[in-house]
């Protein structure tokens, strides 16, 4: 993509409205446009970083088995009114009336219309376990929304469903879900520690809060050291094996986790001071398991191995991925800007052409937007005709993973600059061997 075609709505000055680090720098680098209060439009750079995240949320949740559906964002209140959940869900729900004077709900969540789903084609145990999400807009009425698409009106979900025979069925689905969370957030550069959440009147402890640590986190956090040296499932993880899933959330929830809600001092005090790790942390993600609340108000049942009616056990797994950009970026930024993870980065490298115009420079950038491009690789070129220091300001504060410099006499003596956004590491290269270590990404 050429920088001078593309649309890239910088700000220089540091918006007012803007509280956290996030919002701010999400403004600045043109990746969301506020419309109105918590609700944003998503500008191509930051629809770019959305897509990725998603697809990579979306690839480990077809590895741990779950079925993506769509469903839609207007519900139909009668659905709601068969949970219960119509009326005592608060106005936090956007309520509205169709033409006809029918009740609607713009959906802040999805469980009555899975369980409608499934009610209508599942009948046998033998068509179990069954695990179905979607990546859908949602809206909640929030009375105060503020930091950005951190605490937003309108936000894009990934929420799946799991449906089980019975209880133990519902804990290997959540279990898988569990695993399956490790592997998204560390795919996403990030350091995601559960931590047990209230389960509220479900009871037992299937409830867990993925937590990553930020100074601007919204809330303090307890955990044990061990957990920043835990090993995270890998590609080779079998999801199909109860057992080895199993061991895998034992080992991720035997130390000691907390947030403020759930913090036991008691137990705390148990942990030698070196092993203590208290932060500020910030929700990327929740999994819960509600057994029937759901299923038996709405008559969602399948017939057992017994030959019996059995009100199927059901789980739901949350994951924001307009939230959790704005949590990257807190976790991962400096002063001039953004630092990408590489995984979810709008581009993979931008070319800085230091003297458009000139033979040479042109030329040399030319080629290797070409043979960045043929590697697989997402380039942004950056021909246009602003100052160096600009260019420079522009790279840093979109966070690129990589810039490539091509100045008037690097390109003369045939090299480039190349620098690491992340540490902000130079290395001046030969153009042949800058070629020669292109390969197909990943």
């Amino acid at each position: 993509m050429r920088l001078s075609r593309y649309f890239l709505p910088i700000l220089k000055e540091n918006p007012r409205e803007a509280e956290i680090v996030s919002h701010r720098l999400m403004l600045r680098a043109g990746i969301v446009r506020q419309q109105a209060a918590g609700s944003f439009s998503w500008l191509p750079l930051g629809k770019r970083v959305l897509d990725k995240v998603c697809q990579i949320v979306r690839e480990e949740q077809n590895r741990a088995g779950a079925l993506e559906i769509l469903m839609p964002t207007i519900q139909s209140a009668e659905l709601w009114r068969e949970s219960g959940r119509y009326d005592d869900y608060g106005k936090e729900m956007l309520r509205i009336k169709d033409r006809h004077e029918r009740d609607m709900l713009f959906g802040p969540t999805n469980e009555e219309m899975v369980t409608e789903i499934f009610r209508s084609y599942v009948r046998s145990y033998k068509d179990l376990p069954l695990n179905l999400y979607h990546i859908q807009w949602k809206f909640r009425d929030e009375v105060r929304p503020r930091f950005g698409v951190m605490r937003s009106r309108e936000f894009l979900m990934k929420d799946a469903y799991s449906f089980d025979l019975d209880f133990e069925g519902a804990k290997a689905a959540y279990n898988r879900m569990f695993v399956s969370y490790l592997r998204t957030f560390t795919r996403l550069g990030l350091q995601a520690i559960p931590m047990r959440a209230d389960t509220g009147p479900i009871g037992g402890d299937l409830s867990h809060e993925f937590i990553i640590l930020a100074d601007t986190g919204e809330s303090q956090v307890f955990c044990h050291r061990d957990f920043l040296s835990l090993p995270v499932p890998g590609e080779d993880t079998d999801f199909g094996n109860d057992a080895e899933i199993g061991g895998i959330v034992r080992e991720w929830t035997t130390p000691y986790a907390a947030t403020d809600e759930m913090h036991d001092e008691t137990a705390w005090a148990s942990i030698p001071d070196g092993d203590r790790l208290s932060a500020r942390g910030i929700e990327v993600g929740h999994i819960f398991h509600f057994g029937d609340k759901y299923s038996k108000p709405m008559g969602a049942k399948v017939t057992g191995p017994d030959g019996k009616d059995h009100f199927v056990s059901m789980g739901s797994y949350g994951i924001g991925p307009t939230r959790l950009i704005a949590a990257i970026i807190e976790a991962s930024h400096d002063e001039n800007g953004i630092i990408w993870p590489e995984s979810v980065a709008p581009f993979d490298v931008v070319i800085i052409n230091m003297k458009v115009g000139d033979a040479d420079c042109d030329r040399l950038c030319e080629q290797l937007y070409a043979a960045h491009r043929a590697a697989g690789l997402d380039v942004l070129y950056d021909d246009t005709d602003q100052r160096a220091g600009g260019k420079f300001a522009t790279a840093d504060l979109i966070g690129i993973p990589w810039q490539v410099i091509v100045g008037p006499r690097g390109a003369a003596a045939g090299e480039v600059e190349v620098k690491r956004r992340a540490t902000g590491e130079r290395d001046t290269k030969k153009i042949e061997t800058l070629l020669a270590s292109l390969g197909p990404k990943g």
